[in-house]
Formats: structure tokens, sequence, C-alpha cells
């Protein structure tokens, strides 16, 4: 009898360790229904062309809108231009996002999302119109070349490229030179980092402010959190290792610190905002680079959102969360805007 409870007792602390896979919130579990109804293929089955034609997250966000609004109505701006600027081989598409009010705006100089490989402007409409409309700056949403067609790192070269250009013309759209910000979402969030770096590597002004929205900040696919949501949507393990081998040109590519940010160093660079979704392969990454910023005494301001996915930041109409993210986005770019307009008043 004491041996059969010896054998219990040894046993329970296996089964607790057990982690349950995470589940969406209702918001978000009704975004991913409407995902799958339109049955795309998984990612890393497919070529790249085929990829940009899929079905998007944000495209059942607008399925899920329509349905519990009747119409998707986005958030209205002010004026929205489509303009050539410099970028790091010739001219690259931007899409300028002018809030309502009275200039000169602060800037946010923004990177959407998909692995250097798919989506567009287009695609993170709604994240690009909301930081506009909240904080009362001007989104710069920038198109960046992307892959295969264009290889590593032709995506950095022109978020770097774009980055020195609103600096050096902000005064003819509107906006203040002197209150730039960058931000972005996922292979975006990647490329507003590395230009933060590149920025005080090269001794030109800095971002006042890094929005990371679920960042890729490496190339290691055995994380927690890639194990925890290997096969989680709409992004997981095998598709994370399709968009890099996508953007690379050779395995080395993954040891280049621009791939694998948490060998940086980030002394120097000014405040930072990270945020990363419980359901999503890159959380763990996410949540590491936040303590190595702190490491290098960085001001990071972190959080993580629950049952939500990769992909929900635009989503406020629909998913709680993104609403909330949102605004912790939004209040931390508006300190840093503040207290840049704050000194140039005491100059």
């Amino acid at each position: 009898m004491k041996i059969l409870l010896t054998l219990v007792i040894m046993a329970m602390p296996i089964l607790s360790i057990q982690a349950a896979e995470p589940k969406p919130d209702p918001g978000m579990k009704k975004v991913l229904e409407a995902l799958k109804a339109k049955n795309p293929k998984p990612i890393d089955t497919i070529t790249a062309v085929e990829a940009r034609k899929q079905p998007s997250p944000a495209d059942a966000a607008k399925e899920v809108i329509k349905d519990q609004k009747g119409k998707v109505e986005p958030i209205e701006m002010a004026k929205i231009e489509e303009k050539q600027i410099q970028g790091g081989a010739g001219k690259i598409p931007a899409r300028f996002y002018t809030p309502k009010g009275k200039g000169p705006f602060p800037v946010i100089v923004y990177y959407h999302g998909g692995g250097w490989v798919i989506a567009t402007n287009d695609t993170y409409e709604a994240s690009a119109r909301a930081l506009a409309d909240k904080t009362k700056a001007i989104v710069v949403s920038v198109e960046y070349r992307k892959a295969p067609e264009n290889k590593f790192p032709a995506a950095h070269e022109d978020a770097f490229a774009s980055y020195k250009w609103v600096l050096e013309n902000a005064a003819s759209f509107n906006g203040n030179q002197d209150n730039i910000a960058v931000a972005g979402e996922s292979a975006g969030g990647n490329l507003a980092l590395n230009v933060a770096l590149r920025a005080r590597d090269e001794s030109i002004k800095l971002p006042l402010h890094e929005l990371l929205i679920y960042p890729v900040v490496g190339t290691d696919t055995t994380t927690e959190s890639y194990k925890q949501n290997a096969n989680a949507t709409p992004l997981n393990k095998k598709g994370m290792e399709w968009f890099i081998t996508n953007y690379i040109s050779s395995p080395e590519d993954k040891k280049d610190m621009r791939l694998s940010l948490l060998t940086a160093n980030f002394k120097g660079l000014n405040p930072a905002t990270i945020i990363t979704a419980e359901i999503d392969p890159l959380r763990t990454e996410g949540k590491k680079l936040a303590e190595e910023m702190r490491a290098d005494g960085v001001n990071v301001d972190y959080k993580n959102y629950d049952g939500v996915t990769h992909e929900f930041f635009g989503m406020a109409p629909v998913v709680d969360a993104a609403e909330n993210a949102q605004t912790f986005a939004v209040t931390n770019l508006k300190k840093s805007f503040k207290k840049q307009a704050q000194e140039e008043k005491n100059k």
C-alpha cells in the first residue's frame, strides 16, 4: 500500500507540469473561425506568389466586423497620400496617413509585417489608421522590397533609407522632423528596431520611441513559445521557418545581428514599447528582447496579451485585447512625443 501511495505522489508533479494549449478569447476565436472558413493552405506548402494571394487574418477580421456591425468603417483620416520615397536601391512606395487636426504633426515611420515575404500596406491598414488617429501623428507606412525576389538585407536597407528620407523631408508633408518614432509588427518590428540601432551607429537622429509589436528578433525556432504554439494559427513554427528560408541567401545569414537581434547591444536607444501575444511562436523572444534591452539601460514597457494570436493588434473593433494594446502603445508614444515637444519649447 505504501509503495502504491508513493508511486501516486511521485507521478503528481509530472502531471501538474503539463502545459495546457492556450485558448483564444471569444473575439479572437471568431476571427480564427472566419479565417479557417476561407480555407487557406499552409504557407509552408506553397510559393511566395501563391501565399500573397491567400486570405489574411485582416480579411477574416473584416468579415467578423461585417457580421457584427453590418459594415466595415475604417477610421477616418484628414488625408491619405501615396508617395514614392527613397529606398535602399531606388524609390519605393509609402502611404501617408494624416490625422485630423493642425500640424506640424509628430511622425511614426511604420513597417508592416509579413515575414519580409508577403502582405502590403493594405493588409495592415487598420493598424496604421489607428496609430495615426490615436496619437495624432502622421503615419508613414513603408512598402519595402519583399523576398524571395529581394533577399536579405533588401528590406532592412529600405527600412533605414526610408527613415532617413522622413528625417530629411518631414516638413514637406507637415511633419515635425524633431518628433519621429518608428513602429512595426512582426517582421516590421524587426525592421523598426534595426533602424534605431543603425541610426545610433551612424550618428544620425534617433527615433524618439520604438513600438515593437510581436517583433521577429531571432531565428531560433526551438524556444518555449515555438514549442507551445508549433501548430498555431495564423503563425506557426513551419510558417516562420518558411519566411526565414525565403528571406535569407544562406544559412549564415541567420547569425547576422539584424536577424538575431538578441545578440545586439541596445545601449543608447530611446524608450521602447514591446507587445507580444500568448498564442504566438514569437512570444518568448519578444519577452527576452525586453529583458535584454532593459539590461542595456533602455526604458522598456513590455506587455503580453493572453487569449490572442499573432496579428491581433489591428483587430480592435472585434478583439478587446487589440483595443487595449493600441491604448497601451499610443499612451507610450504620446509620452515620448510630449517630452520632445516640451524639450523643444524649453530651448
